[in-house]
């Protein structure tokens, strides 16, 4: 279905500039997932810039690896969603040091019994070398990978069975395992879906509710994508991808017609001319 008709519903009639704010995932969405780079979505992120309106980036990546590229695309004046929701990164800059947290889920990890501990390594326990070459990243990636404030992820080196008895076991102390495609995240919880409606409740304004956006491209997306206003499916085809949604059958949910920040670009910038039409 084309892109404008799938915005002409109901759902949409109380978009405007004023009121708006867009939460976006990054890899596979708004940066190209075999390059990194969000070169096609340069004319929406200006006038995104242009109009003021708040863009949330939300990432499994860490504050250390989001704050440089936040800079970069001009919102450091914007929250940031970090380590698939278990933090916010505050505007403009870090606002100083929360690992505390980390430093708890270690302390908990060491609390465990010692024949599942040692069947648990996490990027803590390996150097960024290690970490480089277990992930693809660059050395000085790495290095920010592991400057970690609110989640441990980590590789489970054990049996089915005995991984069962760690997960109890930390959930029993406080933790929440998330098995991923390839780590198995430690954390005291929190997820995308929850941050974002944290921080849409910071940026009301006298009462008044915003209307919130939130594009993504794969199943980890896909609460956040549910809970917005106007929840953007952006196509990966790297990957399965996400599922038919019911929000689709009213328009709550659209689809966009390419992939990565390309097309992230072209709903983006069919969403602004309608915000700025329900001004007129």
């Amino acid at each position: 279905m084309p892109l404008d008709h799938q915005l002409n519903g109901d759902h949409v009639s109380a978009i405007d500039v004023q009121n708006l704010i867009v939460f976006s995932d990054l890899d596979g969405t708004l940066l190209d997932h075999g390059n990194y780079s969000h070169a096609s979505a340069a004319p929406a992120l200006a006038r995104l810039r242009q109009l003021r309106v708040p863009l949330i980036l939300a990432s499994s990546k860490t504050a250390a690896e989001i704050a440089p590229l936040r800079e970069e695309l001009g919102f450091d004046h914007c929250e940031a969603i970090v380590e698939n929701g278990s933090g916010i990164l505050e505007a403009h800059g870090e606002n100083g040091s929360t690992e505390s947290r980390y430093l708890l889920i270690r302390q908990v990890l060491d609390r465990l019994p010692a024949s599942l501990r040692a069947q648990y390594r996490g990027f803590a326990d390996w150097s960024a070398e290690q970490v480089s070459e277990l992930t693809g990243l660059s050395l000085a990636e790495a290095e920010n990978a592991r400057k970690r404030r609110f989640s441990e992820p980590g590789l489970w080196l054990g049996s089915e069975e005995d991984k069962a008895s760690f997960v109890e076991a930390a959930t029993a102390m406080g933790l929440t395992a998330q098995q991923g495609g390839r780590f198995l995240t430690l954390s005291f919880g929190g997820n995308k879906a929850e941050r974002m409606m944290e921080i849409a409740a910071r940026h009301a304004q006298a009462g008044r509710k915003p209307f919130v956006v939130a594009l993504g491209d794969a199943p980890n997306d896909l609460a956040m994508i549910e809970q917005a206003d106007l929840g953007v499916i952006i196509p990966n085809p790297a990957h399965s991808g996400i599922p038919h949604c019911k929000g689709e059958a009213t328009g709550r949910i659209i689809r966009a017609g390419t992939a990565g920040p390309k097309g992230w670009n072209q709903v983006i910038m069919s969403l602004l001319d309608r915000a700025e039409n329900n001004r007129s």
